[in-house]
């Protein structure tokens, strides 16, 4: 039986069609997120994809879709009838969390913490088959410490307010072109602020080396688990997924050790290992 696999933040969407562990086709899109997007442009994202897919492939049976702010029922009900409307033939939708997507990712079936550090963050404790707690993220306004949103918009914030050196401000607001009306049109006035401050975060890692640079990123990843993972049982391996976790492994890590924390794996997208769970 084929399947038709989708991991989607809010930035991106990775689909790949798998059939006995093996990815036969694959393709990114624009992030789905149907907390931040209407209902009309999540369809539309999905027909485009559906338009793409290789001709035979009617044969998908089933999807597993794995998305950012997939954890309410109703909202997994917008992504259900997006699918169901691209693809009538399927006879089985599961639509889940992109948290319940990246745990079974990384923790392949056994107990741990899973983590993901992308546009935005997340964490739960995983008993190897499902989600025991979770910390709510609460969304980059009241939560998603250690996100590429938050890291934008402490950047971002620090830069205007002159919490780093006069260089950096003046290097950051030159590399994209930005004034203070620039940016607080970008971030309350205009759509997906959320992506546009985690577009930021390049600035971040091309000046890792400064000191007031690396010490934001350790200082936001502290954050991250104090107000999160040591919600859980720490004896747990501790396991990231996201793009963020895997391009600030050194500082994150770094942060971890300063709590007496031991990161496991960081791996920087879910897909190979959904596949893996979903041929089991």
């Amino acid at each position: 039986m084929k399947t038709l696999i989708a991991d989607s933040g809010s930035t991106k969407t990775d689909w790949c069609v798998s059939h006995q562990g093996e990815i036969c086709w694959s393709l990114t899109t624009q992030g789905i997120n149907p907390f931040h997007q209407p209902a009309e442009e999540i369809a539309a994202i999905i027909s485009d994809m559906a338009r793409q897919l290789p001709d035979g492939e009617e044969t998908i049976l089933h999807i597993e879709f794995y998305g950012a702010g997939c954890a309410l029922p109703e909202k997994q009900e917008v992504v259900v009838q997006a699918l169901k409307r691209a693809l009538p033939h399927s006879c089985s939708i599961r639509v889940a969390s992109d948290l319940e997507g990246a745990a079974r990712a990384v923790c392949q079936g056994k107990p741990g913490i899973a983590c993901i550090l992308g546009t935005g963050s997340n964490s739960c404790q995983f008993d190897g088959e499902r989600i025991t707690a979770n910390t709510p993220c609460l969304g980059y306004i009241l939560g998603d410490e250690g996100s590429g949103a938050v890291l934008g918009r402490t950047l971002a914030s620090d830069c205007l307010k002159g919490q780093l050196p006069q260089h950096l401000c003046q290097a950051f607001l030159d590399e994209y072109h930005l004034d203070q009306a620039t940016l607080l049109e970008r971030v309350y006035r205009q759509p997906l602020a959320n992506r546009f401050l985690a577009g930021l975060t390049p600035f971040l890692s091309k000046h890792r080396a400064e000191p007031a640079i690396h010490a934001l990123l350790v200082r936001e990843f502290t954050r991250f688990f104090q107000r999160n993972v040591l919600a859980y049982d720490t004896t747990l391996p501790i396991h990231f997924v996201g793009s963020i976790a895997h391009h600030f492994s050194g500082e994150l890590t770094e942060a971890a050790h300063s709590l007496g924390l031991t990161v496991g794996r960081i791996i920087k997208a879910p897909m190979e290992g959904l596949v893996k769970q979903t041929s089991l």
